[in-house]
């Protein structure tokens, strides 16, 4: 593993977030009978010619579809995109009508298998006042984009980030060095990991993973921060206990009302 430099907060030039859990608080079911439900309603609407004609028939094409797509050479930190086996399931559309239509259910089925949603309080005055300080603001998810980047539109976030590195669209997820060196690209820090700092709820996947690529930490114990993580993690420059957001500024040196 690549050791990390922790640095002052004030050195801090660009900081990534994980998103759900450590900015949005949220609760889903992807196995509930409901979701599945509604996602094969919604096909039956779209593609009237679908052969999927039950929940289960759908589930299983769709399974199958998620499969059938996984490389031979996946490994452990392979993230798959979703999107294609949403597309399967309407095989009477094509062209853009078949994407927008893959796009439709997807998102249905994400709202069918949504408990709750919400911005932890502060989160979106904690982004404009970093962006306000002159530090770059990235996303760094491990989400599918299909779900992700319509929830970001829904809660505001979409124009507070410079940059969104989502791992359906890199086909790699944390905490893989890779999916923080393509954040470390895209944000100008490429060749200067010290001057990033990635904040999340999860010690493997946010703390060990961005170390894994030079990255130092602040980890934040949420309450779907897995349940075997400690409440503090001495691999991170900064311990939070909960989405404490003024601690973290206080941390970066920006002023707290």
């Amino acid at each position: 593993m690549v050791g990390h430099v922790i640095p002052a907060g004030k050195d801090v030039r660009a900081i990534f977030f994980d998103l759900y859990g450590t900015l949005v608080d949220i609760r889903t079911d992807e196995s509930s009978p409901e979701a599945w439900t509604a996602l094969c309603e919604a096909v039956a609407r779209i593609d009237p010619e679908s052969p999927y004609r039950t929940a289960d028939d759908v589930r299983d094409a769709f399974e199958c579809a998620m499969e059938l797509r996984r490389p031979a050479s996946a490994g452990e930190d392979y993230e798959p995109d979703m999107l294609p086996a949403y597309r399967a399931l309407v095989p009477g559309l094509s062209g853009p009508r078949r994407d927008e239509a893959a796009r439709e259910l997807a998102w249905t089925f994400r709202k069918a298998s949504t408990r709750m949603i919400g911005l932890y309080p502060s989160a979106i005055d904690l982004l404009r006042r970093l962006g306000a300080s002159g530090r770059r603001v990235a996303l760094v998810s491990n989400a599918q984009a299909c779900y992700t980047r319509p929830e970001l539109d829904m809660l505001g976030l979409t124009p507070l980030f410079d940059q969104v590195v989502i791992s359906s669209e890199m086909a790699v997820r944390k905490p893989s060095p890779a999916i923080f060196r393509r954040a470390l690209e895209a944000i100008g820090l490429a060749d200067d990991p010290s001057r990033a700092l990635m904040v999340g709820n999860d010690v493997r996947c946010d703390i060990l993973g961005a170390a894994g690529a030079g990255i130092a930490g602040a980890y934040m114990r949420t309450a779907i921060s897995p349940q075997d993580d400690p409440p503090v993690c001495e691999r991170a420059a900064l311990s939070l206990d909960g989405p404490d957001y003024a601690a973290l500024m206080e941390w970066l040196n920006i002023p707290v009302h």
